[in-house]
């Protein structure tokens, strides 16, 4: 049922991507800044309520807070498919976004207090592919079911999010965390989701407004509130960053890192299905066949990765997916032109940056768990997914602030400036996962090497230590 979740999860984002062209043009009269509100306010919403969504979990019972995220998003997805307008379809996109933030903390938050410290890298490569192999199939199945019509690429979610959530009353124990911790910070997270949107607004409206005055006052309104998020953290029982596990530097670097290259990462997404269906003029199909072998690969260096990072340190090991991806990027902008040339150029790209991306993926989320205590565990997930988001929403408003409106004279040089950001952002990353120093084998265990076992008889959480 876990995996299950996983792959829905991450199928959705790439499926909507990949039907990013049909969605827009749909709506008659509406532009690239005005969709992409259809993956930004799912990223944003997300982010905000992951953190909030762990703690809930570990107050009242992981698998009640999984279980209602996927009603959650089953109904989002419903309704997405009815949208008789863009605006319906970013709110129904919002509560898709409410039930994805309540399945993927908890779900690994469900998974890793059963398994035993030293097999938990395998099993986050393991959970990590699980998410890769949603996106091998995001592209290509998005790109069949919008050939008949977008709106399948959400009625696909709701068969598989009703079998899951049947499944998890009948397979999954309930765990909490003994200790009742209070409820989350609610006006915390409403601080959160104004800083991000402000920051977002800014970036994806800038072309429009000329960057004048109210580009200003959205970016100034961001610090602001951000500022705000931070004091509020420090003094709320249960805040939606806890600043004590930030200040952990590898925790804090491993999240910065993540931010930094799913900036790239979901840049480079819908970079790539515009470019596919705009420049070259492929199909939908054509497109998402087209982008099938990164996720592939992500997927089948996924649990390679995982592994390796435990052996030679997450730093090392993602810090090389990251530069793996952004040569993949480099590759582009040195190869790719107007004329179509996939299989002796785009294709290689794909496949190098594809890698990149499956050895960057678990090494994020093993650098982080290994400093959390057991009852932190669905917490600081939720945490560093958190910055995952934010880079992610960050990433595309980015994108359509540098890629314009370009003419055909300007198009190549347009997207090799998105491209230029992904490179740099993708090698930011990689420098501050570099940084993350390792702990060699044999030194004694941290906190978060301790395992966590149900063994009470409401399922909560108890500790001991791993051999």
């Amino acid at each position: 049922m876990l995996a299950l979740a996983v792959f829905i999860s991450t199928l959705d984002v790439f499926i909507v991507n990949i039907a990013f062209p049909a969605i827009q043009a749909d709506f008659k009269h509406s532009t690239v800044a005005d969709v992409s509100w259809v993956l930004n306010a799912y990223a944003i919403v997300f982010a905000a309520l992951l953190v909030p969504a762990g703690k809930l979990g570990d107050v009242i019972g992981r698998r009640r807070v999984f279980a209602v995220g996927l009603a959650a998003f089953g109904l989002g997805s419903a309704l997405c498919a009815v949208s008789p307008s863009l605006g319906f379809l970013i709110g129904a996109r919002v509560l898709q976004g409410v039930g994805a933030a309540a399945v993927t903390p908890t779900s690994l938050g469900l998974l890793l207090p059963s398994i035993p410290p030293q097999r938990r890298a395998a099993a986050i490569g393991a959970w990590s592919a699980l998410g890769a192999v949603g996106a091998a199939s995001g592209p290509s199945l998005g790109g069949l079911l919008t050939q008949v019509s977008w709106h399948w690429i959400f009625i696909i979610n709701i068969p598989l999010a009703a079998i899951a959530l049947i499944g998890t009353y009948r397979v999954l124990p309930e765990i909490r965390d003994p200790a009742r911790p209070p409820l989350p910070d609610g006006i915390g997270t409403l601080v959160l989701v104004a800083a991000v949107s402000l920051a977002t607004l800014g970036l994806v409206q800038g072309h429009s407004w000329n960057w004048d005055g109210r580009v200003i006052g959205c970016f100034a309104g961001t610090v602001v509130l951000a500022a705000g998020f931070v004091v509020r953290s420090r003094r709320h029982r249960a805040p939606v960053l806890e600043l004590g596990i930030v200040r952990v530097p590898a925790f804090a670097l491993s999240s910065l890192s993540a931010a930094l290259f799913y900036a790239a990462f979901s840049a480079m997404l819908l970079a790539n299905v515009l470019f596919l269906t705009g420049t070259w003029r492929y199909s939908v199909l054509q497109a998402g066949l087209a982008l099938t072998p990164g996720p592939i690969a992500a997927a089948m260096f996924a649990p390679f990765g995982g592994k390796l990072a435990q052996r030679i340190g997450p730093g090392l090991v993602g810090g090389a997916g990251a530069l793996l991806f952004g040569t993949g990027s480099v590759m582009w902008v040195a190869l790719i032109g107007l004329e179509p040339t996939y299989w002796s150029r785009f294709f290689p790209a794909m496949l190098v940056a594809g890698a990149g991306v499956g050895l960057a993926l678990p090494a994020f989320t093993i650098a982080a768990t290994a400093t959390l205590a057991p009852q932190k565990l669905a917490t600081g997930i939720g945490a560093q997914t958190m910055f995952r988001q934010i880079g992610s929403s960050l990433g595309v408003a980015a994108l359509v602030a540098i890629l314009g409106t370009p003419t055909v004279s300007t198009v190549i040089g347009a997207h090799n400036n998105t491209r230029w950001f992904m490179i740099a952002s993708a090698a930011a990353a990689a420098l501050a996962l570099a940084l993350i120093r390792h702990r060699h084998p044999g030194s004694p265990p941290t906190p978060g090497n301790m395992a966590a076992t149900p063994n009470s008889a409401d399922g909560s959480i108890g500790t001991q230590r791993g051999e």
